[in-house]
């Protein structure tokens, strides 16, 4: 049976919830069985690319991206981890910031084995296993197009007239783009030859992009406008009637597409140069959160501003590559920043901290512990340290041509994939050892 939440007084205060005339107005995080499942599934996923990124270190470092260990890697991550912690962050947090409730966590159960048919993909285009992939594929777009339905429907009924914690539009406009980086990845999937005029490898950085600035930055920056001032007690951003800064990092990434498809260096730099004001925004937003907390540091607030630096390095060297094509080392280090270091960084770094606020709002009824007891935040901050120091000796590795700096970095990072699963552990325990 779903849990249900007493109300959002109980829930966050400890009142007894006050009678609501339209409970639509409303809406409350998904039950802390569901998010725990599908953070479970995300921190394995994770922990298994990490672990392939030790054996990809070696590829990487002789500049060889498209080899089997990096392409294992990249889809464990980009199949398998990203969505299910994007997933369960979006139950968590959408329901609240739109202020209606998901349709049914019965069909959010159902999506669960088939996001994980991410796992199958990787393992398929590593090995080569055509049959293996495309099964995998479609479980991860069945499973997908079940989430997708659950989110679009939260916006098509979030309440009009009233004051909401996160945009509408660039919460759609990140959906959009998740549904096109899905099917040009099947359309190109296998394709060793030109298609539409455009050759393999610009489609690779087409559907790249439309995923990882598309899909994962959009919904950071639309999200984390309101969520990064919350979770740091930091005053709230300035209300505002139009999501601005969405729309000017939609209308970079589409130069930048089009410059990739049309081979126009200026087209692409200026759409990169787009992006970077975008970023650069939301890098000086999150400056001004560290400035002004009132809370202790945690984990996520520093993945939000490591993974911002990491963006704004990838822009730098992506911008490198795009005047130079012959510097195949700077567009590896660009993919690794942004792939890595902004988007799993910033997702995953978030999943402990998550998870520990769903199972204080579902807290059993009698006294409840303060929310921090719940939350590990030194072992986050080491988690976040060793991700930090393990990304850039990566790249440095990459760049510098050494396997065995970048397989240092590899390791550091799963080092900090261990301390992610340890973590989220330590968070489930503590509730049991509170609850007795």
């Amino acid at each position: 049976m779903d849990e249900k939440p007493q109300g959002p007084q109980d829930a966050f205060i400890g009142l007894r919830p006050l009678p609501l005339t339209n409970k639509r107005a409303v809406g409350g995080p998904v039950s802390r069985t569901l998010l725990a499942a599908y953070f479970a599934g995300a921190g394995l996923c994770w922990l298994a690319a990490t672990i392939a990124t030790i054996f990809a270190a070696d590829d990487l470092a002789k500049a060889q991206p498209l080899a089997t260990a990096p392409v294992l890697a990249v889809h464990l991550l980009a199949l398998g981890a990203l969505p299910l912690a994007v997933s369960g962050a979006s139950f968590h947090l959408l329901p609240v910031m739109l202020r209606n409730d998901l349709p049914s966590q019965r069909a959010l159960w159902v999506a669960l084995p088939l996001l994980a048919g991410g796992i199958l993909v990787a393992s398929g285009v590593g090995s080569g296993a055509e049959t293996r992939v495309w099964i995998g594929a479609t479980a991860v777009s069945s499973g997908l197009a079940i989430v997708l339905w659950e989110v679009g429907t939260l916006i098509v009924r979030a309440p009009r007239g009233r004051t909401l914690i996160t945009s509408r539009a660039g919460v759609a406009l990140a959906c959009l783009h998740v549904v096109a980086a899905l099917v040009l990845g099947a359309v190109i999937f296998d394709q060793d030859r030109p298609f539409a005029g455009i050759g393999y490898e610009r489609w690779l950085l087409i559907h790249l992009h439309l995923a990882l600035v598309g899909w994962i930055a959009l919904l950071i920056l639309t999200v984390g406008r309101n969520l990064a001032p919350m979770l740091a007690l930091a005053p709230a951003a300035p209300p505002r009637r139009w999501p601005i800064h969405e729309l000017v990092l939609v209308l970079g990434l589409w130069l930048l597409l089009a410059g990739l498809a049309s081979s126009s260096r200026a087209v692409t730099v200026a759409g990169a140069l787009v992006i970077a004001l975008a970023v650069g925004r939301f890098a000086a937003f999150v400056l001004r959160i560290l400035k002004t907390r009132r809370g202790r540091l945690e984990a996520p607030l520093a993945h939000l501003a490591v993974g911002a630096f990491f963006l704004l390095q990838a822009i730098g060297l992506g911008l490198a590559a795009a005047l130079d094509p012959n510097r195949h080392r700077f567009a590896i280090a660009y993919v690794v920043l942004l792939l890595l270091g902004w988007a799993g960084g910033v997702v995953i770094g978030h999943m402990t901290k998550l998870l520990s606020l769903s199972l204080w709002v579902w807290w059993p009824p009698g006294p409840r512990p303060k929310q921090a007891a719940l939350y590990p935040r030194a072992l986050g901050l080491a988690e976040t340290v060793a991700f930090l120091v393990g990304v850039e000796v990566l790249v440095g590795g990459i760049l510098a041509a050494s396997p065995w700096l970048a397989r240092g970095g590899a390791v550091l990072v799963c080092v900090s994939a261990v301390l992610t699963v340890a973590g989220m552990t330590a968070t489930w325990a503590r509730r049991a050892r509170e609850t007795g």
